[in-house]
């Protein structure tokens, strides 16, 4: 019996890259795939987009990846280089690369790189956790220019803090520090993230980056990614292996922490820490098992979690569970247990086998 397995749309994946890239006015858009894809599989998923525009990653490693898969897209390094050896592999690669900070500069002008490198400079308007500060800007593109190592214009981008609020006042202030810094300047300029590209039209510019949104998933609390017309890319089901006759007042599972109020049947199904599903998940949280959700009752174990099925299910063995995905939003999930989409779809183990579907081919990997 196949028991955890995450089920990956990648017709799913391609709507939602061509809606948010309908949403992103004139902007080309950066599908951004760091962190395996967010759990989604980085090589899978750049084969299923031909049609983006650019990848992103985090590191050299993952682009390297990318590149030998046979992923042809540009490439941009999200975090930049962190050391000389790094930059003269992206150089090596033709990648594009962040510069965030005095460390990185320095390693370009210092270095003998094999080719000229595309480089955007990353300006912290307000996130204060990477990018030069904004009276620093004209500085750095200076000192880049003249290191020789520039290909074609610098480029420039930042990040928002509070975007997925629509109510905080520091969007607003951090694309007008935006503008502000980069205007004097005819490179390109990437502003927008999932939650720019959905709430702030007032944050495009020529680059968007698409990055949870392009997974069906809503950058934020109040939404679902159904409300932005976006399909969940991942959807992660399981097996029940048992169905209990449980009576009232009595424990189940570690700690005793939850105790039934009334006779019922507890499902026991195949899914735990050890695949990834929190532990911290509290008893309520839900799961969808035949057309209805049952909250999840006493601790998550690493293999099995207990769930009250009620008095008179008809839940048999072998029947599926979604944990998050089609029926289940994931968005829901994460707010019952008190963390978000990203931790839940990232975190999952080798254990829980990678089923790629799309209209012409269906393979599964582990």
């Amino acid at each position: 019996m196949k028991t955890a397995q995450a089920s990956i749309d990648l017709i799913a994946l391609r709507h939602n890259y061509l809606r948010l890239k309908s949403l992103s006015g004139q902007q080309k858009l950066i599908a951004v795939i760091k962190g395996d894809a967010y759990g989604h599989g980085a090589v899978q998923l750049a084969k299923a987009l031909p049609m983006a525009d650019w990848f992103a990653v985090a590191r050299v490693e993952e682009a390297e990846e990318l590149i030998a898969n046979g992923i042809d897209q540009p490439v941009l390094l999200l975090e930049g280089c962190f050391c000389a050896d790094d930059l003269q592999r992206a150089a090596e690669l033709k990648l594009a690369t962040v510069i965030h900070c005095e460390e990185q500069l320095r390693d370009l002008e210092q270095s003998n790189l094999a080719n000229p490198i595309s480089i955007w400079l990353k300006i912290d308007t307000g996130m204060h956790r990477l990018g030069v500060h904004p009276e620093q800007v004209t500085e750095y593109v200076q000192r880049i220019e003249r290191s020789g190592k520039l290909k074609g214009q610098v480029g420039f981008m930042s990040h928002f803090s509070c975007a997925d609020d629509l109510s905080h006042p520091a969007t607003l202030k951090q694309i007008e520090c935006f503008s502000q810094a980069a205007f004097p300047y005819s490179g390109p300029k990437s502003l927008a993230n999932s939650a720019g590209i959905l709430f702030w039209p007032e944050s495009q510019f020529n680059v968007a980056r698409a990055g949870i949104a392009l997974y069906g998933i809503s950058p934020s609390l109040y939404h679902s990614g159904i409300d932005h017309q976006l399909l969940p890319v991942m959807t992660v089901t399981t097996r029940l292996i048992a169905v209990r006759q449980h009576t009232a007042n009595q424990p189940v599972g570690y700690g005793e922490t939850w105790h039934a109020k009334r006779d019922t049947k507890i499902g026991v199904i195949a899914m735990g820490y050890g695949d990834g599903y929190p532990r911290s998940a509290p008893a309520g949280t839900p799961v969808f098992i035949n057309g209805r959700q049952v909250p999840i009752v006493g601790r998550v174990s690493m293999d099995m979690i207990t769930v009250d099925l009620g008095p008179d299910a008809m839940d048999q063995v072998g029947d599926s569970v979604e944990m998050w995905g089609k029926n289940l939003p994931v968005e829901t999930v994460a707010k019952h247990i008190g963390t978000i989409p990203y931790e839940l779809t990232i975190k999952l183990t080798n254990r829980v086998a990678r089923h790629y579907m799309d209209k012409v081919v269906e393979h599964c990997t582990v």
